[in-house]
């Protein structure tokens, strides 16, 4: 049974369907996150989990089911204006970043949710940056241009940038493609500084590793061909069958202290 960390119901998918023509990309797909909770999303290529986020993104039009987010329902309500509730960091929005823009400038558009902001900044919304900045131990790349700034930097300054708008959920789209193995465990220990903060949001990871998966994440939801194979908390979810399942490959799964790691066993050899 699922042990409720939260009672409020942050975000709720029921019966999520996207068809294309006779193909299904998602069905049926339920799946619950609550004040408190940290969720990875697994699953192989093709599985569904880009169309599940775009879907939350409001990029993807459902065939069938809801999708409600702090209580609203999508299609329901003004979504220009629920969707800066839902904070996101991905690929794509990095590659879009103007080179000359500082990092301050980049946090600073997520609050009006554009790239490359013309506006008028107010000695507020600096001040908010600034701050921000300091949350995401960033405070001494403010005047840097995006040009310069490393892989892992350019992460955090995309995290800080969806803080900027307030979000009750911070989507992070396979954030570590990309860094080196450095790079990668430091910015995976920030994620865990940033999950433990009370007053965050709530996380979703989207991730094809587990060695990506830290102590802060509480619950896994498991995608296979569109369908949910697996949601409930991590301690019930993660272990080899479940993952052989999914992956579709002899998986073993090994835990060390609080953090994951598996190895596949090699296929059968052919004789020609």
């Amino acid at each position: 049974m699922e042990k409720r960390v939260g009672n409020k119901i942050v975000l709720k998918v029921s019966g999520l369907g996207v068809r294309r023509g006779s193909t299904a990309i998602l069905e049926g797909v339920d799946w619950t996150v609550r004040k408190g909770e940290h969720w990875i999303i697994l699953g192989a290529n093709g599985s569904g989990k880009t169309s599940l986020l775009s879907a939350l993104t409001a990029y993807l039009t459902p065939t069938t089911g809801d999708i409600e987010l702090l209580g609203h329902t999508y299609g329901q309500t003004n979504w220009p204006e629920l969707r800066m509730k839902l904070g996101l960091v991905s690929s794509a929005i990095r590659q879009m970043m103007p080179d000359a823009e500082t990092a301050l400038m980049a946090v600073i558009s997520g609050k009006y949710a554009m790239i490359d902001y013309w506006g008028r900044v107010t000695p507020a919304d600096r001040a908010r940056a600034r701050r921000i900045l300091r949350q995401i131990e960033c405070t001494y790349l403010a005047e840097r241009p995006w040009v310069f700034l490393s892989q892992g930097e350019r992460q955090r300054v995309l995290i800080g940038r969806a803080l900027m708008a307030d979000p009750k959920v911070l989507i992070l789209d396979e954030p570590c493609a990309g860094l080196d193995p450095a790079a990668r465990e430091h910015f995976l220990q920030f994620i865990e500084r940033l999950g433990q903060r009370s007053r965050g949001p709530s996380l979703i990871l989207v991730t094809h590793h587990v060695e990506e998966i830290m102590p802060v994440f509480s619950h896994v939801l498991v995608l296979k061909k569109g369908r949910v194979v697996a949601s409930d908390e991590k301690s019930g979810v993660l272990n080899s069958k479940t993952l052989t399942g999914a992956f579709g490959a002899p998986i073993r799964l090994r835990k060390s202290g609080d953090r994951y790691a598996l190895t596949v066993a090699p296929s059968a050899k052919v004789v020609i």
